[in-house]
């Protein structure tokens, strides 16, 4: 197809009955979820989307849908190899056409892929930024009838983002090599200076946002001060014995080391972790999703594209790199809308040894500052004094009440009036102009004579040495908790100063309060909220994955699930790609006899039913 053709008819726009033929035929749902019609019906208006939905909101749908009711290739970017791996092999079981080009195949594999591209066979295309964003490969699609772009961790792009890659950041040229094709960036955490410099950097024309609420209310939040974390971890993970659970550790030999001393003590554990041969993790990550008490300590890479609905808990036992990073990781609990918890540790050397990594991974004096700023996020919301989903939710910018189901809610913790500190605090903001952050204004507090406060003259003002009574350490906490309460706020895309925000002026007027946790770096020996106390279950909405299984029903998911991994092992592929966890478990409550209502079953396209439908009708048949 010549240039001039494809500038008169880049793509095909589907009827919009075509999404839901889709739907039903190629993935086995009746229904969309949430926002994710609307993202598609944009989509497939032909103008651009940038969404932002919470781990396990079917973000990957919102993109393949409109990708097969168009006529067209869609192109997906995806930093991670194993990933596109695995929703290839995903899509070609639920009979689309995919392919990956990539890296970790050999040349014949990605020649063969190609071929199939160029020919108009494969559908949707995945690689890598650097692979795509070549001259000559954006040569060769360039005389493609390209119909979608899809950009999977969007926030990749963005300097203010989490996990910034150089490599995404070429992606801006594609809305200008290609100004008729529509780009979906799809991102789990973005806050909004991110959101707003991934609309600048990629969309040069219209564009829709989509932000969903990032509130998991039925994940149980608690952090406590690290004491004995061995003994801490024991206590938390002995009481839910028989759960499924993620504990997630800073290293490779320290999720070896947890694996082996649940085992010691008589828990189902295994450890995960990039040093593993492909084969091994692919083995561990198929009994992950198989049993049901099986509790993997792994590297922050676990967990993502598994579809494990039934994940009980999700445990820390070093603070993360940022508070998106916490997010995203406690957010593959609770999947299924049941009661779910997250439990952190950490203490002082958490946060030294976090500072370390930021100095050792980046000379760049921004990139420092704004990871900084992050992890003073997270920091602020383990420190916070008051209700934790809230602290959390405030930093995506969202505003909700107490929520009751945090360990600061459930068990507050006692306050100490801290209005003189935050006139402290306000004073030396404001002298210093509401242009410095926090470091140089607890020098100025402290009555430092650092070279910065020489420089700028901050020796000479009143309010030099007024807080000279309190430690470092201790105005870190203040300040932090400042923050979380809602006093102060950190202008992360600017220089990361301290602002003082409307409640702040008002508390500085004398109107309102701030009480602040004095223990915040006390070392503790036990979780504080570590055993925590559910609501009745009655008090959070389900998703639409929970399904409410009889004793005989988990019997039949039992077996249901070994005739999965059997089949995954047959195919070289993980076990939820056969299946999702909410699709045996639909199953097992349905107990098909037919093909006909076999079909019915939550999950099963075509290409599914065909392939699997009489395996599956017998095992749940000898099992009847």
């Amino acid at each position: 197809m010549s240039q001039a053709a494809l500038a008169e008819v880049p793509y095909v726009r589907a009827n919009v009955a075509d999404k839901h033929t889709v739907l039903r035929d190629v993935f086995g749902y009746e229904t969309f979820r949430d926002s994710q019609e609307e993202v598609i019906d944009t989509l497939l208006g032909g103008t651009s989307v940038l969404a932002v939905m919470p781990t396990g909101a079917g973000k990957s749908l919102c993109f393949q849908v409109p990708a097969l009711a168009m006529d067209g290739l869609t192109i997906v970017v995806s930093p991670l190899v194993a990933l596109m791996q695995d929703q290839v092999s995903a899509l070609k079981l639920n009979g689309v056409a995919a392919d990956a080009i990539h890296s970790n195949q050999d040349r014949e594999a990605n020649v063969d892929a190609w071929r199939r591209v160029a020919g108009g066979e494969t559908r949707i295309l995945y690689m890598a930024p650097e692979r795509l964003m070549t001259e000559r490969m954006l040569g060769a699609i360039a005389k493609l009838p390209i119909c979608l772009f899809a950009i999977d961790e969007a926030h990749c792009m963005s300097q203010w983002g989490p996990s910034f890659r150089p490599e995404y950041a070429a992606l801006g040229v594609l809305s200008e090599r290609f100004p008729d094709v529509p780009i979906a960036a799809m991102t789990a955490t973005a806050d909004e200076a991110t959101r707003r410099d991934i609309e600048v950097q990629l969309f040069k024309g219209p564009h829709k946002t989509f932000v969903s609420s990032f509130d998991r209310p039925n994940i149980t939040l608690n952090v406590a001060h690290k004491g004995s974390w061995k003994n801490q971890l024991l206590d938390y993970v002995s009481s839910r014995k028989g759960q499924s659970g993620i504990v997630y550790c800073l290293s490779r030999k320290k999720t070896e080391e947890v694996a082996e001393l649940l085992r010691e003590n008589g828990m189902n554990a295994t450890a995960y972790h990039a040093g593993l041969e492909r084969n091994e993790r692919a083995e561990r990550q198929n009994r992950f999703v198989t049993e049901d008490d099986l509790v993997v300590a792994a590297t922050i890479a676990f967990g993502m594209g598994i579809d494990k609905p039934d994940v009980r808990f999700v445990f820390h036992t070093d603070l993360p790199g940022s508070i998106e990073a916490y997010y995203q990781e406690i957010g593959r609990a609770g999947r299924d809308g049941e009661p779910a918890d997250a439990m952190m540790v950490f203490g002082a050397g958490d946060i030294r040894l976090r500072r370390q990594f930021i100095e050792q991974e980046s000379t760049e004096d921004d990139h420092q500052r704004r990871e900084v700023s992050r992890l003073n996020s997270l920091v602020t919301y383990a420190e916070a004094q008051g209700c934790r989903r809230q602290t959390l939710l405030n930093y995506f910018g969202e505003t909700p009440e107490p929520c009751g189901n945090c360990d600061n809610c459930l068990n507050p913790v006692e306050l100490k009036d801290g209005i003189a500190e935050a006139e402290l605090v306000f004073g030396a903001i404001f002298d210093t102009g509401e242009r410095y952050g926090q470091a140089h204004i607890i020098d100025v507090l402290r009555g430092s004579e650092t070279e910065k406060v020489l420089k700028v003259r901050h020796d000479k003002l009143e309010c030099h040495g007024s807080g000279a009574g309190y430690s470092k350490a201790q105005w870190q906490i203040i300040i932090r908790q400042m923050i979380a309460g809602g006093f102060l706020e950190v202008d992360v895309a600017g220089y990361s100063s301290l602002l003082i925000t409307q409640k702040g002026n008002a508390l500085s007027r004398g109107k309102g309060e701030f009480r602040y946790r004095a223990d915040a770096l006390q070392d503790a020996g036990r979780p504080s909220g570590g055993r925590t106390s559910h609501k009745d279950n009655s008090t959070f909405g389900q998703s639409q994955t929970a399904i409410d299984l009889s004793d005989r029903d988990r019997e039949l998911l039992a077996v249901l699930k070994k005739k999965r991994l059997e089949l995954a092992k047959e195919r070289g592929v993980p076990a939820y790609v056969i299946f999702p966890d909410k699709t045996l478990a639909d199953m097992a409550q349905r107990r098909p006899s037919s093909l006909d209502e076999f079909a019915q079953v939550k999950g099963i396209g075509k290409s599914k039913l065909d392939q699997f439908g009489e395996l599956f009708l017998n095992v749940v048949q000898q099992n009847d």
